[in-house]
């Protein structure tokens, strides 16, 4: 679960207006973006698990309620599509378009960056219906 949740930071880390920008800063470079993401996407990760994990627990208690444990394992368990995307769309990403994803302008902008927010915003999709599907079966039991 741990796993799922870091990668699920990192995933939202790198989604971030902010990490198209961090390679502008001449100082820095791929291993301080590394570095960055890493640190950064487990503490997003963790703040998801435990304040995503509440704010779910606090919208079914009006229809039923679930623990807060609950709550926050089927949170961390539908986001397994988000780190999917991170293992599949970020290197095809990089390849693409190499450190232009982390600075500003340059080739990763027009429809191709497009395709890839589409792409991206599918398996936000997948892991909200997955939410929905998990919270439908914790209520019926």
């Amino acid at each position: 679960m741990l796993a799922l949740v870091w990668l699920t930071g990192i995933a939202g880390v790198l989604w971030a207006p902010v990490a198209g920008t961090v390679l502008n800063d001449a100082n820095l470079d791929w291993l301080d973006v590394a570095v960055w993401a890493f640190l950064g996407g487990g503490l997003y990760g963790a703040g998801g698990y435990f304040i995503g994990g509440l704010v779910l627990y606090a919208l079914s208690r009006s229809v039923g309620g679930i623990t807060y444990r609950q709550a926050r394992h089927l949170l961390a368990f539908a986001s397994a599509p988000v780190a999917l995307s991170l293992l599949v769309l970020w290197p095809v990403r990089l390849a693409v378009y190499g450190e232009d994803v982390f600075r500003r302008g340059g080739a990763d902008r027009g429809v191709g960056n497009v395709v890839f927010i589409v792409i991206e915003l599918a398996f936000v999709a997948w892991s909200l219906a997955l939410v929905a599907v998990g919270l439908r079966g914790l209520l019926r039991r």
